[in-house]
């Protein structure tokens, strides 16, 4: 057992590695787990949910919306990045569902986007490039047609 005094003082700790940067419960408790008591950790990660501090689902709209104002990123790419940071499959397959018509924009206009920069390339090796990315090939086509477009 733990005294209020060392729950406090781990907590306080914790909340700091928080509200630094936003970050997910997977890698907050990553952080901690060899240097708080597991007994202590459980406690404080469940406190700092309850209070909102840390909280998967915004996590992961939070994310998506950084990635979609600062990436060139297909829907694949951004979900192997939120993986690797402990989000849970479920959460992410359902914020994708309900956003899906938004995300499959986002990836057009990347796709797009890329299509440009890469522009010197040989259509082919635009789509190999795009594909490998995780652009599904309905969309690279629909950015290839807006391209098309404006010639």
């Amino acid at each position: 057992m733990y005294t209020i005094e060392e729950f406090d003082k781990q907590k306080t700790k914790v909340m700091n590695y928080i509200l630094y940067k936003k970050r997910t419960e997977q890698e907050t408790i990553a952080k901690f787990e060899n240097v708080i008591e597991q007994e202590l950790l459980d406690d404080i990660i469940e406190y700092v949910k309850q209070a909102g501090y840390l909280n998967d689902k915004i996590y992961i709209e939070k994310a998506i919306n950084e990635y979609i104002n600062l990436k060139n990123l297909s829907i694949k790419e951004i979900k192997y990045k939120l993986i690797a940071k402990g989000i849970s499959k479920n959460d992410l397959e359902d914020y994708i569902q309900e956003n899906e018509e938004k995300l499959i924009e986002y990836e057009i206009q990347s796709a797009y986007n890329i299509l440009i920069k890469k522009s010197q390339m040989e259509e082919d090796m635009q789509i190999q490039y795009l594909q490998k990315k995780g652009y599904s090939f309905e969309n690279i086509k629909k950015a290839i047609e807006k391209i098309g477009k404006e010639e």
